[in-house]
């Protein structure tokens, strides 16, 4: 009997592995046999992910999904956009409507382990804010006891708004709304005090005021907020694609090496540059061509690059790098080494 037993369980476990394995690539063995990638991105937001005025998507999570196009077709201009609400978007995912959700999208233990998604990194560190009109004459959060809130639903702003003002001993009145846009026309028409969500958010809010400079960003930051891209679980050879994508840019900011200069660093000395670049051929066990980071660099460029015209200081936002700088140069932003 209990041999009888051993064996259902070994034979149960063949059965998973099996399965495992034949799911495992599937993702990726199907972007590309349609030659795209297609992304689930916000449908409006700067820095992050809008068209502008032509049409064209720009934004960080919009150069993620470049990026992985450029590791596997060699070409980033292989991905196209879905756009998509707070709502919507692990839907999308799950469905199979898109290959990457890259969609200011917070990672948490709920959505990793409960949703059937994984999270690949971090693209930016962020908290939860407050955005006031400067006629209230507040400093601090802390004096909002009473205030009307505009608030997104379908994110983890709600639940982090509810337990701040619960653990200050605050009241508030929440006003929720499905869209970004939605939130932001109610604070400016005067239904709400206050505009809360993601702070880099805010900031992309703020300047789509038509009196920007009526309205000021808090200083609190009452969360902790790692927005990254994710892919459906069971497909270990998509997922370090995605991953790695983000990674190739981190440590080439790193190394110095940018897309200006992605040609002349190919005969660098330095081994780890080398190596990143695909002059030094590495079994790296991707399944894309040896020069995939190269790729990234040269056409999308490095993370600074990325940060720096989307919501850096080459952009209308002028984020400070802060937290999101690289961990040698005071922030946290860092990469496993391509070796």
């Amino acid at each position: 009997m209990k041999m009888r037993t051993m064996m259902t369980v070994v034979s149960t476990v063949a059965l998973a592995i099996a399965a495992g394995t034949a799911h495992a690539g599937a993702t990726f063995d199907a972007v590309k046999k349609k030659g795209f990638v297609q992304c689930g991105v916000n449908s409006g937001l700067p820095g992050f992910s809008a068209p502008d005025d032509k049409g064209v998507w720009k934004g960080i999570d919009v150069d993620v999904c470049r990026a992985v196009a450029a590791a596997v077709f060699g070409d980033a201009s292989k991905v196209k956009f879905t756009p998509l609400t707070a709502k919507e978007r692990f839907t999308a995912l799950q469905s199979g409507e898109i290959d990457i959700l890259s969609r200011n999208t917070t990672w948490t233990v709920t959505r990793d382990g409960g949703l059937g998604i994984s999270f690949t990194g971090v693209t930016y560190y962020d908290g939860q804010g407050f955005l006031i009109k400067k006629k209230l004459k507040v400093k601090s959060a802390l004096k909002l006891s009473g205030a009307t809130v505009c608030v997104q639903s379908g994110t983890t702003t709600e639940l982090n708004l509810a337990d701040y003002f619960g653990l200050h001993k605050m009241k508030f009145k929440p006003v929720v709304y499905d869209t970004a846009d939605e939130t932001v026309k109610s604070f400016e028409a005067g239904r709400c005090d206050v505009l809360t969500s993601d702070q880099s958010q805010l900031y992309a809010l703020r300047i789509k005021l038509a009196q920007p400079d009526s309205a000021v960003v808090l200083p609190e930051i009452i969360s902790k907020e790692p927005l990254g891209p994710s892919v459906r679980q069971g497909d270990a050879e998509w997922f370090n694609i995605v991953r790695w994508s983000l990674f190739a840019m981190l440590d080439a900011e790193e190394l110095g090496v940018n897309s200006k200069n992605a040609d002349e660093m190919k005969t660098s000395k330095n081994p780890e540059v080398k190596r990143l670049l695909g002059v030094d051929v590495i079994k790296h066990g991707l399944g894309v061509n040896d020069d995939w980071a190269y790729q990234i660099v040269k056409q999308v460029g490095n993370y600074a690059e990325v940060f720096d015209r989307n919501v850096g200081a080459g952009s209308p936002l002028k984020i400070a790098r802060g937290l999101n700088a690289l961990w040698n140069k005071g922030g946290i932003q860092y990469a496993p080494p391509i070796r």
